[in-house]
């Protein structure tokens, strides 16, 4: 029997069956994925074969090929991963400029690895209702940049239904997961697209201007007018995993692209001579801020810098 995994809630999964029907599952035996050392080897948006048992629960047994999923370090210690999704059309990924302030470095790795593994990201700025002037013109010049290196950006406040429609239209007949630091209005969001959906919130903490947990677990959740919405849990920071050196740059489409025209083809772009992209960089045709992304994703071998509450 087949189905499609709508919600992990860490021992156990429930699959939607191909004839419409919830069934509780466990992963049979000792599964886990070639290659892939994962705390979560099954996903959700996983498709998947179940052999159902006397108990009316079931076993995965078995996973089919994956076209794309979202992947980052698991937040404990270990070398492992955690998939946050898979079999993605889509990624929004909610950020604020304020309340809490969402770091271009966490904005700049999850779209670095999204663009490994091939899923396409859209930026969501909540919460335009309580920004100042000032926070507003910073906005508009994240906007500006992220457009122009060719990211799809969306202005919203889910407070007032600025955007909402948009965000609706955007979201018919695909399969989006929705992604984000804790505290961005990701649940209040999805409440506002999808009424009844029962997204849990929670205040900031104005101590630290930062969100709590309020999503325990990765769900599905099924739009009126077609598709699917994955909510996970609010992230903090972002490990880039099984990545190396040699390939950052490729995930940066702007610095890849700048350099085809380096002196050396194996130059790192940090410090070698005829670098074209040490040179876009003092020439602003790559911002300074995206190119430290790239700095600090070098130095994840040597670090744990990201695990920091950037």
């Amino acid at each position: 029997m087949k189905g499609l995994v709508i919600k992990n809630t860490g021992s156990w999964y429930v699959v939607k069956t191909d004839d419409n029907r919830l069934i509780d599952c466990k992963i049979k035996g000792n599964f886990r994925l070639k290659g892939i050392r994962s705390t979560n080897p099954v996903a959700v948006g996983d498709r998947v074969t179940i052999q159902p048992n006397a108990e009316g629960t079931a076993f995965i047994s078995e996973i089919e090929d994956r076209k794309n999923y979202i992947i980052r370090k698991a937040s404990n210690l270990s070398k492992q991963s955690h998939i946050l999704a898979a079999n993605l059309d889509q990624v929004f990924l909610v950020v604020t400029v304020s309340h809490p302030e969402t770091s271009t470095t966490f904005i700049d790795r999850f779209l670095a690895s999204a663009e490994a593994y091939r899923v396409p990201v859209c930026l969501i700025f909540n919460k335009t209702d309580c920004y100042s002037e000032d926070e507003t013109s910073y906005m508009q010049a994240l906007v500006n940049l992220y457009e122009t290196i060719g990211y799809r950006c969306f202005c919203c406040s889910a407070l007032n239904g600025e955007g909402i429609e948009v965000l609706q239209q955007e979201l018919a007949g695909k399969i989006t997961l929705f992604s984000g630091n804790s505290g961005v209005g990701k649940s209040t969001l999805l409440n506002a697209l999808l009424p009844g959906i029962g997204a849990k919130t929670a205040e900031i903490s104005y101590a630290h201007d930062t969100g709590m947990h309020t999503t325990t677990f990765s769900e599905m959740f099924e739009l009126p007018q077609g598709g699917y919405i994955i909510d996970t849990p609010g992230i903090k920071g972002f490990g880039t995993f099984d990545m190396e050196k040699e390939e950052v740059a490729h995930y940066f489409k702007e610095i890849f692209a700048v350099s085809a025209d380096c002196k050396y083809n194996n130059c790192t772009h940090t410090h070698e001579p005829g670098c074209a992209v040490l040179r876009a960089v003092e020439d602003h045709y790559i911002s300074q801020s995206r190119y430290n992304s790239y700095l600090s994703m070098l130095e994840d071998k040597d670090e744990d810098k990201y695990r920091q509450g950037y």
